[in-house]
């Protein structure tokens, strides 16, 4: 079996931590009045995209009505819109759009993932059960043919720069910035790129703009495919 395949097949079965299960599983079954005809995915989700990508997304978490009622990443929220659409202006998407699964939306030189992968309460995972997902991502990282790491928020940034701890730069440790870039001691090159997470709590308030998420994008590619 494709390792990504494998790994995508236990993180959709893992039930490893207990109070995460009981959040994803019960928002489940309430729903939101919006979706309440949906049959909402309630599992763990897996990464989503091309998996000969040079550049790979790294979020936080599945949101409780977006990931775990949809069963792919990014997919269904207001996040997933920014998200997306800003892929298709830079010729990563084939559409702009992220409605649901099976809706023609496929992905191009790019993969996208989370260090946790169910949705947490407030979407925020604790230490213990980040630490408890961190080997999915790792096993991820270390079957891609990722050369840029767009980090989207600290948390996808901590969690990249603790993959490739013995790849950073000398001297001290690197600091979640907008815009900030690592480069990584790695054969081929390869790099971190941070930029704001596209949560509403940034979209909405300006934080992060259409505009500055193209930038990431744009500066993407030009490290991925120099060609």
């Amino acid at each position: 079996m494709n390792p990504l395949l494998r790994i995508s097949d236990e993180i959709s079965a893992c039930r490893a931590c207990p109070r995460l299960v009981n959040w994803r599983e019960t928002v489940a079954r309430e729903k939101r009045s919006a979706y309440a005809d949906d049959d909402y995915w309630g599992k763990g989700v897996p990464p989503f995209g091309d998996p000969y990508g040079r550049v790979i997304i790294v979020g936080l978490a599945p949101a409780a009505h977006g990931a775990n009622r949809t069963g792919r990443m990014f997919t269904g929220d207001r996040s997933g819109d920014w998200l997306f659409r800003a892929l298709h202006r830079a010729g990563f998407a084939n559409q702009p759009q992220s409605v649901r699964r099976g809706d023609g939306l496929e992905l191009t030189g790019a993969f996208v993932t989370s260090p946790v992968k169910c949705a947490p309460p407030a979407n925020k995972p604790t230490t213990e059960e980040r630490d408890t997902c961190r080997p999915f991502l790792d096993r991820e990282l270390a079957v891609v043919d990722g050369r840029v790491f767009v980090t989207l928020g600290a948390f996808g940034f901590a969690a990249v720069c603790a993959y490739f701890a013995d790849r950073l730069p000398p001297g001290p440790k690197p600091k979640f910035a907008h815009g900030v870039e690592v480069s990584l001691d790695t054969d081929p090159a390869a790099w971190i790129l941070g930029s704001y997470h596209v949560s509403q709590q940034n979209t909405f308030t300006g934080r992060l703009t259409e505009l500055m998420l193209d930038d990431i994008f744009t500066r993407a590619r030009q490290l991925a495919y120099p060609d």
